[in-house]
C-alpha cells in the first residue's frame, strides 16, 4: 500500500482494531442545516470529545469548526452532493476534486452512489475516476453505496445490500458504507464477500438508543469495521456521551448493557 494512503487510513481507522467510529454531517447540503448541527463547531466538539475517529462534511464546513486545540480527529471531505428539492435528489453528482480536498487538509475523501438509480451510469464514471485519482495521490476513499431506484424491492434486503458493498470494492474504495440487513448472519455474508472494511450506515434518526447500539454491537459481531452514522449521533441529548458508548462497544468489543450504562438518563 502507498505510504500516504496507510498513514491517512489510521487517522480514519484506529490502528489497533482496525475499526472505525465516522460521524457525517454533510447533511447541510442535502437537507438543511438540521438540528444538531446548526452550530459544526459545538457539533464536531461534542463528537471528538466523545472519542470519534472522523467526521466527514462537505468542502465549505472544515473552515467553520477547525479545532485549534483538544482532541484530534480524521477529517473525510465528501466529494457527492444533491438536494432534497432536486426532483432527482438520488442523482449524485461531484461538487469537489481529491486535490480540493488534499488542500483543505483532508486524510479521506467520500464518494456516494445510488445503484438502481437512472443516472446511475454518470454516478459510477465519477466514482471510477474519484478512485483513479485518489490512488495517484495516496488518499483512502469511503464509498456510500446504496440501492435506490424503481427495480430495488428493498434497500435491505441482504443479496442487495452485498451487491453494493462489491461494487465498493471491485471500483476501488478503501472502505465501503452499507445499510445494515438487520441480523448479523446475514451481514456476515455481506462481509465474506469484501476485502476492504465495511461500516454501516444510521438511516433516519432511531427512537431508542438501546436499538442503536444493539445494531452496532451486532455489527460488529458479524465482522463489520464499524460505523458512518450522523443523525442518531449528533441529534441525541448527548452526543458525546453516546459516542463514549459507541466507542466501547466498537474498539473494546464491550456489551450493549455495559455502554448503555454511560448514558443513564439520557435516553
Amino acid at each position: 500500500m502507498h505510504l500516504g494512503k496507510a498513514i491517512r487510513l489510521e487517522r480514519i481507522l484506529n490502528r489497533n482494531t482496525r475499526r472505525a467510529i465516522i460521524v457525517p454531517m454533510d447533511h447541510g447540503t442535502t437537507v438543511g442545516p438540521l438540528p444538531g448541527i446548526v452550530n459544526m463547531h459545538a457539533a464536531v466538539k461534542a463528537v471528538v470529545e466523545g472519542g470519534a475517529n472522523a467526521v466527514l462534511m462537505h468542502k465549505g464546513v472544515p473552515r467553520c469548526c477547525h479545532r485549534s486545540q483538544g482532541k484530534d480527529v480524521g477529517l473525510i471531505v465528501h466529494l457527492s452532493a444533491s438536494t432534497s428539492l432536486s426532483p432527482l435528489p438520488n442523482a449524485k453528482t461531484l461538487v469537489c476534486s481529491v486535490e480540493e480536498a488534499i488542500r483543505l487538509g483532508a486524510d479521506a475523501v467520500s464518494v456516494h452512489v445510488n445503484l438502481g438509480d437512472e443516472s446511475e451510469a454518470k454516478m459510477l464514471e465519477e466514482f471510477g475516476r474519484v478512485t483513479e485519482s485518489a490512488q495517484s495521490w495516496g488518499m483512502p476513499v469511503l464509498a456510500m453505496v446504496y440501492a435506490r431506484g424503481p427495480k430495488i424491492r428493498s434497500e435491505f434486503d441482504p443479496e442487495i445490500v452485498a451487491h453494493c458493498a462489491r461494487v465498493g470494492v471491485e471500483l476501488g474504495a478503501d472502505v465501503v458504507k452499507v445499510p445494515y440487513t438487520g441480523d448479523p448472519e446475514s451481514f456476515s455474508r455481506v462481509i465474506e464477500a469484501c476485502c476492504i472494511p465495511v461500516v454501516i450506515a444510521g438511516g433516519p434518526k432511531l427512537d431508542s438508543t438501546r436499538d442503536f447500539l444493539v445494531m452496532v454491537h451486532d455489527s460488529i459481531q458479524a465482522g463489520g469495521a464499524g460505523l458512518s452514522v450522523g443523525r442518531n449521533i449528533f441529534q441525541h441529548k448527548r452526543p458525546d456521551l453516546l459516542t463514549q458508548a459507541l466507542a466501547k462497544v466498537v474498539h473494546e468489543d464491550t456489551g450493549v448493557d455495559e455502554a448503555l450504562a454511560l448514558l443513564a438518563g439520557q435516553e
